[in-house]
């Protein structure tokens, strides 16, 4: 069966907007502001979920979704980075920040490394299907780190990809097909139809 996954990157918190590794925060004024005013425009969907992340969680509040969390969409795992500046890291570390951007498998956070993230958001996305998404259809809120990387694995991507995709906040893209075989919508606001509806 067909399943349409719709992923939503959370709205601006201010750990976002100073560029800190995955450092979970409650969403800022203008983050609120900005998805209070995208509430009801979210596509409808069989299945609601969020992420784990305070962020995820409340931005889905906000939007109005009715979301079940889902450790699966947790975000990226960085560990001892986590909440760090990525100037700061890059400063006091700077082989760990190169071997990070440049070897897939590298950890040198102590966390999940790339090939971990897109594999275990790999196996989310192929695990969805018409038993677990009433009407073949899922929206999730999921950080920006999660969506570019079931963009990763849906279209088979190398790994290396991951670093070229970029995910603004509260944008919806959109994987439709099914396990090994996705199409990507990518980066609309959640406004926007899809280009075959009128």
């Amino acid at each position: 069966m067909t399943v349409r996954v719709m992923l939503v990157s959370p709205a601006m918190n201010a750990a976002l907007r100073e560029a800190r590794f995955e450092g979970d925060a409650p969403l800022d004024r203008s983050g609120r502001a900005r998805a209070r005013a995208a509430a009801g425009l979210v596509p409808e969907a069989g299945l609601a979920l969020s992420g784990p992340s305070e962020r995820c969680r409340e931005t889905a509040a906000v939007l109005g979704l009715s979301a079940r969390t889902e450790p699966a969409l947790s975000g990226w795992d960085m560990a001892r980075w986590a909440g760090r500046r990525l100037e700061e890291v890059a400063a006091a570390e700077p082989a760990a920040v190169a071997a990070w951007l440049g070897d897939p498998s590298a950890v040198p956070h102590g966390g999940e490394s790339l090939h971990g993230l897109i594999g275990r958001i790999g196996e989310w996305l192929d695990s969805v299907d018409g038993s677990t998404a009433p009407g073949g259809t899922v929206l999730a809120v999921a950080e920006a780190a999660v969506v570019r990387a079931a963009v990763v694995h849906g279209l088979e991507l190398p790994a290396e990809a991951f670093w070229r995709l970029d995910v603004a906040p509260l944008t919806l893209t959109e994987l439709s097909g099914r396990s090994g075989r996705w199409n990507v919508a990518l980066g609309r606001p959640p406004a926007a139809r899809p280009p075959h509806e009128n």
